[in-house]
């Protein structure tokens, strides 16, 4: 006897939407503004610290925190949020998750040598056009611009 396979209707299927909280780390040097980006672990693609919320801290520290385990970037965090944006993040196990990103300033005062995604990641300065035309997502390609313009002369 064949088992039948419960194929779900897709009025049926729940859509998750996940929120993540990313830094934007920045440092001014005497060429201007620049951005620190990082490569994303599996396509390593040039993206910002981000990560999912962590019980007990408030969304800019989160944000802190993961350009530290994601970076090894230390500064002083903005505690409102700079602007959003949205990408599918997918897993390894397959699934896909649509997020919602709230992106806070990083003003880098100090990068480490050693930090815990060191192995994981790469991690570069940018100009702010650089920056801008290294990530995918057209939503924080505009975000670092505006953010540029803000820190402009």
């Amino acid at each position: 006897m064949k088992a039948k396979l419960a194929i779900p209707r897709l009025s049926a299927v729940k859509k998750v939407t996940g929120i993540q909280y990313a830094a934007l780390p920045y440092r001014i040097v005497a060429g201007g503004a620049q951005i620190l980006l990082i490569t994303s672990r599996r396509t390593r693609r040039w993206i910002v610290p981000k990560g999912w919320p962590i019980e007990g801290l408030r969304p800019h520290d989160c944000a802190g925190v993961e350009a530290l385990e994601e970076a090894g970037a230390c500064g002083e965090v903005g505690e409102s949020c700079i602007g959003t944006y949205r990408y599918v993040k997918h897993s390894k196990r397959g699934f896909s998750v649509p997020c919602s990103v709230e992106v806070y300033a990083l003003r880098v005062t100090q990068l480490r040598r050693i930090w815990t995604e060191k192995h994981e990641r790469d991690r570069r300065w940018h100009s702010i056009e650089e920056a801008a035309a290294a990530v995918e997502e057209p939503m924080l390609r505009l975000l670092i611009l505006r953010f540029g313009n803000q820190l402009a002369p």
